[in-house]
C-alpha cells in the first residue's frame, strides 16, 4: 500500500483533506524545529508557561504560540514565555513526555487551513528507548486552538529516527562527507550531546547519547560564577544564560557580560566532549576519514574546529537535522509508494 493510498483512505473516515502534509520535526530542548519543505526551516524557543484559568495571556505569534487544549488548559510557547513570572524549560525535563504538545506548537495552517493531515518525521536520541512513546502521543486525531484558530489534524504515520543522522543525510546531499571510511557524528545540542559512527554505506556502527553535557551544562557553569553572581548581587538562571549564548554573551537585558572570560568554561566543556568521543572510538580512528559537527550549540565551538583536516562543521548547524529529516522523509516515501 502507497503511503498516498493509506492517508487517502484514513481521511476519508476523518474527514480531513486527502493529501496529506510532510512535517519534519526536531523538538529539541533548546529550540523546538520543524520544516516542511518551503522556505527556510523555523524555530521555537522551547519554553513554556501553562496559564492559570483566570490569567490573559500577553501577545502571541507564531514565534510564539499560545495553544489551548480541549479540556481547557493553555500554554504559552517560545519567547513570550519569559513574560511571565514563572516558566517550564524542556532542557531539565523529559521532552519525549511532550512530543504532543511540541508538535501543536509547531503546526501552522497549511494551504490555509488548519484542518488537514500529516506525516510526522521526528527525530530523538535514543529511539529504541522512546519512538514507542512518541508514536503513541502523536498518531491519530488531534483537535486543539493554535492563536485562537481551531485546529483538526490527523497524523496519519509518525517515522522515529536517530537525532543527528538528519545533519548526517543533509551533509551528504551537500557532499562534506567523504565516500569512503567511517564518519563520526558529533551532535551538541542543548541539554545532550550524542556521537554516531557511520560507516560509508550510512549504517550506524556504533552510537553514544549523553543524557547531559550540552550547553545546558556550560550554562549551569557560567551561572556559578562569582564574577556575573557578585554583579547580579542574585544569583544566575543557567537558562537565562543559555539565551545569552545567542545573544552577545549576555544575561538578558542587564548588559552584563562573561565574553571575556568565556573561555575559561568553554575550554573544560569542550575538550571533555571531544576527548570522550576519541577514547571512545580509538580502536576505529584509522578508519575514519571525518569528523561531522552539528547540532544548536556548535557555533559555540566552531572557531575551534576551523582549519582542522577531519572537521567538517554543518553551515547553519541548528537546521542541519530538521533539514535532513525532510530529505529522508522523501526518500521513505519513494521507497514506500514504489513497493
Amino acid at each position: 500500500m502507497t503511503i498516498a493510498t493509506k492517508a487517502k483512505r484514513t481521511n476519508k473516515d476523518t474527514g480531513v483533506g486527502s493529501a496529506p502534509r510532510i512535517l519534519a520535526l526536531d523538538a529539541g530542548n533548546y529550540d523546538l524545529k520543524f520544516f516542511d519543505g518551503t522556505g527556510h526551516p523555523k524555530a521555537i524557543r522551547s519554553v513554556r508557561y501553562q496559564l492559570p484559568s483566570g490569567r490573559d495571556p500577553v501577545r502571541f505569534s507564531e514565534a510564539s504560540p499560545l495553544i489551548e487544549l480541549p479540556d481547557g488548559s493553555r500554554y504559552h510557547f517560545g519567547a513570550q514565555a519569559y513574560k511571565y513570572r514563572r516558566q517550564q524549560q524542556t532542557v531539565v525535563e523529559n521532552k519525549v513526555e511532550l512530543s504532543r504538545l511540541h508538535l501543536y506548537a509547531c503546526l501552522e495552517p497549511w494551504n490555509g487551513s488548519t484542518e488537514y493531515a500529516v506525516r510526522v518525521i521526528a527525530s530523538t536520541p535514543d529511539p529504541a528507548r522512546s519512538a514507542n512513546a512518541i508514536r503513541d502521543q502523536l498518531l491519530g486525531m488531534h483537535e486543539f486552538k493554535r492563536n485562537d484558530l481551531e485546529y483538526r489534524v490527523m497524523v496519519t504515520e509518525v517515522e522515529v529516527e536517530r537525532e543527528g543522522m538528519g545533519a548526517y543525510t543533509y551533509a551528504r546531499q551537500l557532499g562534506l562527507v567523504p565516500d569512503n571510511g567511517y564518519t563520526i557524528v558529533v551532535d551538541i545540542g542543548g541539554g545532550t550531546w550524542l556521537t554516531r559512527l557511520v560507516d560509508a554505506e550510512g549504517e550506524v556502527l556504533d552510537e553514544n547519547v549523553m543524557d547531559r553535557g550540552g550547553a545546558y551544562e556550560l550554562a549551569v557553569s557560567i551561572s556559578f560564577d562569582k564574577r556575573l553572581t557578585t554583579a547580579l548581587g542574585t544569583s544566575a538562571d543557567p537558562s537565562i544564560v543559555m539565551d545569552g549564548f545567542r545573544n552577545g554573551h549576555t544575561y538578558a537585558d542587564t548588559g552584563l557580560s562573561w565574553g571575556g572570560w568565556l573561555d575559561e568554561h568553554l575550554d573544560p566543556w569542550f575538550k571533555g566532549i571531544f576527548q570522550t568521543v576519541r577514547s571512545q572510538y580509538t580502536p576505529f580512528m584509522p578508519r575514519v576519514t571525518r569528523f561531522l559537527v552539528t547540532g544548536g550549540s556548535t557555533h559555540l565551538i566552531s572557531e575551534r574546529l576551523m582549519g582542522r583536516k577531519l572537521f567538517a562543521v554543518m553551515n547553519d548547524p541548528q537546521f542541519a537535522n530538521v533539514r535532513g529529516l525532510y530529505v529522508m522523509s522523501q526518500d521513505t516515501q519513494l521507497c514506500v509508494t514504489t513497493k
